[in-house]
């Protein structure tokens, strides 16, 4: 057990914040909050710089795609509080038109290669990164792999029918 809760740290979050994060829940004991592009950078500089809370190791960046949602992008954050060994998850959804949201690397130099992969895979631009390119793919690629927005299976595949399978 770490040296602060989830408790405590969900109240010095509200009473820095108050309505501008929103606490989803706490799935597998890890804190999860959502909080909005224009607030992200105050947020996660909160995290990393409280004296209480010193959130300074950046686990991960990724993304997610959920096409039913009306703010499709969901770009996600994890860290690490090793002095307190806690973890959080920090949300940021953005519609589908606009992905651009600030970096991190004016936070966390290890952020970089982090939204290269997440720009390279969901498109999410990162507003003042240092050098956004593709770093896994093929540089001229035009499409972002892991959204959904491709069937899985070309439906006019024939050995696919359910009839080659007694169905």
């Amino acid at each position: 057990m770490g040296k602060i809760t989830n408790e405590e740290l969900q109240q010095k979050i509200t009473g820095k914040f108050g309505e501008q994060v929103t606490i989803i829940g706490e799935p597998f004991s890890l804190l999860t909050v959502e909080t909005t592009r224009g607030q992200i950078i105050d947020l996660l500089t909160f995290l990393k710089n409280d004296a209480t809370l010193q959130f300074i190791f950046l686990t991960d960046i990724t993304a997610i795609h959920y096409p039913e949602q009306e703010k499709q992008i969901g770009v996600i954050y994890h860290l690490h509080s090793l002095v307190n060994n806690v973890r959080i998850r920090v949300k940021v959804f953005l519609n589908d038109a606009d992905v651009h949201i600030p970096t991190a690397t004016v936070l966390w130099n290890g952020a970089n290669w982090m939204e290269r992969e997440t720009y390279d895979f969901f498109g999410v631009i990162f507003d003042g990164h240092p050098d956004l390119r593709r770093i896994l793919n093929v540089d001229d690629m035009t499409v972002f792999p892991m959204r959904k927005e491709f069937p899985l299976e070309d439906p006019n595949r024939v050995d696919k029918k359910d009839y080659f399978f007694g169905r």
